[in-house]
Order: structure tokens, then C-alpha cells, then sequence
């Protein structure tokens, strides 16, 4: 050993901690600091070797070997040299790039040798600089938004007795549906007045409608028999446009009035007799016998689909062109529907390729059924952004506080958990009436992290049939009884106020099985809120917090009573013990309240021109 050479005499110490895993957006900067357990006596390199700025490199490492069978040389590792600074060492590294990246450090003395920092890679998931706040989704079904759109009816409403007999007899009886432009015309309603972000459809592609391989009246979306073509009942047949220009109409709408556009994409299985399993039936599931194997879930099979064996790589490359294909269409999105059970290495290939390509492009994983292990690994090594919450169905105090301190954790380092009130899958909240969906609208939207909050279309207008993706049922869309101007004023409030958008602390105030839910939410602006829910609708509840006496005399910014009225704060009680900062909030049957205790400091963002004007003009029917 040279005298110069300190190998086994030096301790590097990281920080952010080594195997640590964060969230960051595109335009923040992450600082790396370095120091050492002991003082050196010669000229020291400190280097933080990452992927971070590579992002191509990255990408490219995992397609070439899929496409080329060749070993990854060059996976985007690069060496950044770090400032000295009072003993240690940092650097401070921009984000510029969206993607999945990795980080570590070494120390290099005199001699040459390296003395790495030990532990795991530190992770970095650098997200869209738009998804930092304000992430509302309207999950449409197009389906739904035409002629019955204002009624009410099931899924599977009665035909007239002629039509009745010619059902029961085998014929195929499909009725007239909503279309890409009913919907389209909807936008200024579901962008403008609800004030949401992100416009959801439910599959657009074509379905099976014989008999034998169609389920229920309609056929299931989610039985595509073709992953780029779009369902002839979608569209106008006015003699100029195809398919695909009514879709490309409906994405450019979409973005004319400032939203962003999320397509339903399939590619676990397909409908019977689709275009791939009839030109490639050797890419599908067999049964021991030879059949054709349909997927399953929760112990039901659907009988409707065929699955896809997703070992052929050939496969995968037709899965990422259908996927490319939509982003050329104007989609900015992808909910990937039963993503977990498609191999890691397909998700890493597709959006990788994506990526490339699109950068800002968001994927949001439906792992509704799979373990954590499975979400976890695709919203990082497999280049996703967003999973399913599975919130909207936690209704307890102890199952809401469990389930909240575990989707608040992973929101802030590795991907948001997409907190949707009502699924397409799920019974309609307003089944149970106006104040239970209120509850639950409001719980989801106060409690998300970046404002990642979506509902399903008709629950602004307490529409209460089931939504059979089969079928056909009714939004009771321009009901008198509604709450579209209350979750107008969530969204809202989700967009503009700062302890809504990223960096903000969340932190649960509530025992774990109480029934009213308290969090308290810390913006890096210094502004706070206390977010109250009362989770049981039949009962009024109290929940004793100690506040600092600031929280005396909040403001409700939910448009509700001042703090002072009957029913907020008159149902408080302050603790009789003298010099005591405990409070007492009683709150009324399945009452959610958003408290400020200083003046609300929001900054609205412009509202696009035009979307004002279709606003304004009523152009919402």
C-alpha cells in the first residue's frame, strides 16, 4: 500500500441516506451532501456518481436489449464532482428530465483508490412539472353521454316487449349510445365548471357484439378488439370524419381548454376473436386442455376476454406501438388497467419507449388486486407515476387512518396514490344519499397529495345506478338536486392553495380508531390546514386536538359557516382547565370542514381565455 493509498481509513457518510427513495418534479434541484468520519491528510476527489441527466442513456439501456438481444453497456452512469465546503462536500443537481434515476457517491484519494459510500442506491422518481398540484380527474365513460344521460335508468334498462322477445331469442340488440362528440361538448362542464384537470375515458375501442362473446347488452370496453381502432357506436357518421378525427377533436378540445387527456389502455387481455389473438393466437393463455384461457379476479371470470401471454417479445413491441399511436392521437396519459399483472419487464419496455418520445407522458397503474410489491416496483423500476388509492373502499376510523398513513408516506417518495371517490367498479355513493357522497368526495379530495383526486362521471349529479361497463346507465346529469358547485369548489381549492401542491407536510392529529379524521397540512409557504371529517353519517362526533390558539377562530374555506356559527364552532368546546390549548371540535353527522386560521394565501392560476368565454356562454348543456 502506497503511503498516499487510505483504503479501509475512510468512512464516507451520504446524505440523502443511501437506499433512501424520493419524489421530486421536473425543475426542482436535489442537494447531495458528503462527509467523512475521519479528517484527511491528502487531496481528496469527491464524486456523486448517478443516471440523473441521462435520461436517453437510461431509456436506451433497457430497449436495446429487448430489441437487439444485447447486453446493456451503458446504462447512464456519469460522475459529477462535488464542491468542497467546510469539510464535506456537495452538490446540487437539476431536474430536468422525467424518469426513474439512481444515485450514490465515492471518495477517491491520492492514490487512486475509490472508497464508495456503502448501502443501497439512493432512488430519485422525477415526475411532470405539471402534476405537482392540482390533479383532479373526471373519469369518463363516453357511452353514457347520450340521450339517457339525464335520466336515471340501470345499466340494463327494459326493452319494449318486441325488442324483449328478439333479445331472448338470441338476436343481438344494442341501442343507440353517447358518442366522442356528446362528450366533447360536456368538456366546458367537466374543465370549466367542475374545474377539473384531467379528462379519464373508459376504453374507446371496439367490442365484441355477437352473442357468444359479447357480455350484457353493450359488450364490455374493457373486451378491445382492437387496441388503436375506436368503436364505430362512438362516432358521429357525418360523411367527412373518421373515428379518429372525432377522437383527435375531443383530445384537442381537451387541451384548447387547458386539461389533460387519460386513455384507458387494455393490454393484460383482450375480447374474443380481437385482431391479435386472429393473427396471433400463439400470444394467448391455454388451458391444460387447449383452450383458451379468460382472466379473473376476486374469484370471478370473465368470460368476455381472452388473456395474453406476455412472454413473446414480438408481443411487446405491438403493445408499445399501440401505445405510441395514442400519444400521437393527443393522449397525455395512460390508466393501465390489471397493470399488475403484466411483467415488470413489459411495463419497463413500453414506457421506456413512450418516454423517449412523449417525456411528460403519466401512467397510472389499476394494481386494485395485486400486492404492494407489485405497485411499488412499477412506479419505479417500471417508469410509472400514479396508482390507485384504495381509499374508496377503507369507510372506518381505524381502516381510513391505516390506509391514509400508508398512501401519505408513499406519495411522497416513489409515485401519488390517486385517491378516486367512486370508481366504475363500485357502487354509486349517492346511493346512500347526498351527504355520505359529499363525505366521501371530500375526504378523498382534502386528504390527496398533489391534488391527485378523481371521480367518476354522474357523481356530480348524485346520479345512483351502478355503472355496469356492459351497459348503459343513466348520470341524472342536470338534476336539480346536485353537488357539481361543491366539488367545483374542491377542485378549485386542490389548483390554487398552497398546501395542496408538492412539499407539503401531512400529518395525521387523529387517534388511529377515531371516527373523526384530523390532518394537518404544512405548505413550505409556511400557510396550514386542518382537514376534519366526520366519517360516520349518522352519528355527530367530537374529536379533542391540542392546537396552538391560533386555531381558535379558523375560517372554513369550504364555504361553509365561520367558525364562530352554530354549526362549526358553537359546536366546539374549549377545555374548562385554565391556560389549557386542548379544543374540541363536535361535528355534525358526516361533516368535513377545511380550516385556515390565517388569511388564505392561494394564487389562482389564469384561466385559459377561451374556456372562460364557454363558461360564461353557456355552452354546457
Amino acid at each position: 500500500m502506497s503511503e498516499a493509498d487510505s483504503r479501509g481509513e475512510l468512512t464516507p457518510t451520504l446524505q440523502p441516506a443511501p437506499g433512501s427513495q424520493h419524489l421530486r418534479f421536473v425543475g426542482d434541484t436535489i442537494r447531495f451532501e458528503l462527509s467523512l468520519a475521519q479528517t484527511a491528510t491528502t487531496p481528496l476527489k469527491v464524486r456523486l456518481r448517478t443516471t440523473l441527466g441521462q435520461a436517453r442513456e437510461v431509456l436506451r439501456s433497457i430497449i436495446e436489449p429487448v430489441e437487439s438481444g444485447s447486453t446493456p453497456t451503458d446504462e447512464g452512469w456519469r460522475d459529477l464532482e462535488m464542491s468542497p465546503d467546510g469539510g464535506a462536500w456537495h452538490i446540487d443537481v437539476a431536474l430536468n428530465q422525467v424518469g426513474f434515476f439512481k444515485a450514490t457517491a465515492h471518495v477517491r484519494d491520492a492514490s487512486g483508490f475509490q472508497h464508495w459510500v456503502e448501502g443501497e442506491n439512493i432512488t430519485i422518481s422525477v415526475h411532470p412539472g405539471h402534476t405537482r398540484f392540482g390533479n383532479t380527474i373526471y373519469c369518463a365513460f363516453p357511452r353514457l353521454f347520450g340521450a339517457t344521460k339525464t335520466t336515471n335508468q340501470p345499466a340494463t334498462a327494459p326493452l319494449d316487449e318486441r325488442l324483449a322477445k328478439l333479445e331472448d331469442g338470441g338476436w343481438t340488440i344494442i341501442p343507440p349510445s353517447g358518442t366522442l362528440r356528446d362528450l366533447t361538448a360536456e368538456l366546458p362542464h367537466i374543465l370549466g365548471r367542475l374545474k377539473c384537470k384531467w379528462l379519464h375515458l373508459l376504453p374507446i375501442n371496439p367490442v365484441p357484439t355477437t352473442p357468444d362473446a359479447r357480455m350484457g347488452r353493450y359488450g364490455s370496453p374493457y373486451a378491445a378488439l382492437d387496441l388503436t381502432a375506436i368503436d364505430p357506436a362512438l362516432v358521429e357518421f357525418d360523411h367527412e370524419t373518421t373515428g379518429i378525427d372525432q377522437f383527435v377533436e375531443l383530445a384537442d378540445e381537451t387541451h384548447r381548454l387547458g386539461g389533460y387527456l387519460m386513455l384507458d389502455l387494455v393490454i393484460n387481455h383482450t375480447g374474443w376473436g380481437s385482431a391479435l389473438q386472429e393473427n396471433h393466437p400463439e400470444w394467448f393463455r391455454r388451458l391444460d386442455d387447449g383452450k383458451f384461457e379468460s382472466p379473473g379476479a376476486w374469484g370471478v371470470i370473465w368470460e368476455d376476454l381472452v388473456e395474453i401471454d406476455p412472454e413473446p417479445v414480438a408481443l411487446w413491441r405491438q403493445l408499445q406501438e399501440a401505445f405510441l399511436t395514442w400519444c400521437r392521437r393527443g393522449v397525455d396519459g395512460f390508466r393501465c388497467d390489471a397493470g399488475y399483472k403484466v411483467p415488470l419487464v413489459v411495463w419497463r419496455y413500453i414506457t421506456a419507449k413512450v418516454r423517449l418520445k412523449f417525456p411528460d407522458t403519466v401512467f397510472l397503474l389499476e394494481g386494485l388486486g395485486g400486492g404492494w410489491d407489485d405497485t411499488e416496483t412499477r412506479l419505479t423500476e417500471g417508469g410509472m407515476q400514479w396508482a390507485y388509492s384504495e381509499l374508496f373502499q377503507e369507510f372506518s376510523g381505524t381502516q381510513v387512518a391505516g390506509y391514509l398513513d400508508h398512501a401519505l408516506k408513499q406519495g411522497s417518495r416513489i409515485g401519488l396514490l390517486v385517491h378516486y371517490s367512486e370508481t366504475h367498479d363500485n357502487s354509486r355513493l349517492a346511493e346512500k344519499g347526498r351527504d355520505w357522497s359529499l363525505l366521501r368526495n371530500r375526504l378523498s379530495a382534502l386528504t390527496s397529495i398533489n391534488g391527485a383526486y378523481g371521480f367518476t362521471c354522474g357523481v356530480e349529479w348524485l346520479a345512483d345506478q351502478k355503472i355496469y361497463v356492459h351497459g348503459c346507465a343513466g348520470l341524472n346529469w342536470g338534476a336539480d338536486e346536485n353537488i357539481v358547485a361543491e366539488l367545483a369548489e374542491l377542485n378549485e381549492l386542490l389548483a390554487t392553495h398552497p398546501c395542496f401542491r408538492d412539499g407539503t407536510k401531512l400529518t395525521r392529529l387523529s387517534p388511529h380508531e377515531s371516527p373523526v379524521f384530523a390532518l394537518l397540512r404544512e405548505s413550505k409557504n409556511g400557510d396550514a390546514l386542518l382537514i376534519l371529517a366526520n366519517l360516520d353519517c349518522d352519528k355527530e362526533n367530537a374529536l379533542e386536538l391540542a392546537l396552538p390558539p391560533a386555531w381558535q377562530q379558523p375560517t372554513d374555506l369550504l364555504g361553509q359557516a365561520p367558525p364562530n356559527t352554530d354549526n362549526i364552532l358553537s359546536q366546539r368546546e374549549r377545555s374548562r382547565e385554565s391556560g389549557s390549548t386542548a379544543t374540541r371540535f363536535r361535528l355534525d353527522k358526516g361533516a368535513v370542514h377545511c380550516l385556515q386560521h390565517s388569511k388564505p394565501k392561494p394564487s389562482e392560476p389564469p384561466i385559459p381565455e377561451r374556456l372562460a368565454q364557454c363558461v360564461e356562454s353557456g355552452i354546457h348543456s
